[in-house]
């Protein structure tokens, strides 16, 4: 089994203190990390590509630990999401294989948190950049933490990259007003409500 090869990483955390409204209590914090790897399927097709998941799986955890450490431990994490952005040498279907090991690094981080984490992909050029879903981590349907952070790097991806990306915030977007269910009224029985 092949390791990645890694070119670079990059960090980032937003502090939201309004959104033109009154300030919360504490602003809503989201950070984003963000791998630029080589695509090894890059400028060809090719058909037996699952293996590559278990590659990426230590990628996923040391970038979800990054996150949490970030934005100061889990019992602080409410929201999360995934992406990847696939060079133009690339397919769509290289993206997919981010699904599993981002995803689970960050449940497995986040007391095996029951929702699905939402994700974005894309083929695109150098510059490239990706809006990435945010829900809450234990039930797709609270309205307040459906969100999302844009991230990008000016220098990436080559055309034979891809850009691993994991999202998380601390909680609903600042100034939520748009009803439905609340985080205090999830029953965590199927990761939905």
């Amino acid at each position: 089994m092949s390791k990645i090869n890694l070119r670079k990483t990059a960090f980032s955390v937003e502090e939201i203190y309004h959104e033109g409204g009154p300030a919360p209590a504490a602003p809503l914090r989201r950070a984003a990390a963000l791998a630029i790897i080589e695509n090894p399927f890059s400028g060809r097709y090719e058909p037996d590509i699952q293996w590559f998941m278990e590659v990426l799986k230590p990628q996923g955890l040391q970038m979800a630990m990054r996150l949490v450490e970030m934005l100061g431990g889990a019992e602080q994490i409410e929201g999360y999401g995934k992406g990847a952005m696939i060079g133009e040498a690339g397919e769509l279907e290289h993206g997919a294989l981010w699904h599993a090991p981002g995803g689970y690094a960050m449940r497995e981080l986040l007391n095996d948190s029951s929702a699905i984490v939402p994700s974005s992909k894309k083929v695109t050029g150098v510059g490239g950049r990706l809006d990435v879903p945010i829900t809450h981590i234990n039930a797709s349907y609270v309205r307040s933490h459906f969100d999302s952070m844009e991230v990008g790097l000016n220098d990436a991806p080559k055309a034979n990259e891809m850009v691993l990306v994991l999202v998380m915030s601390t909680g609903p977007r600042v100034h939520d007003r748009a009803g439905g269910l609340a985080a205090k009224d999830i029953k965590g029985e199927d990761g939905l409500r």
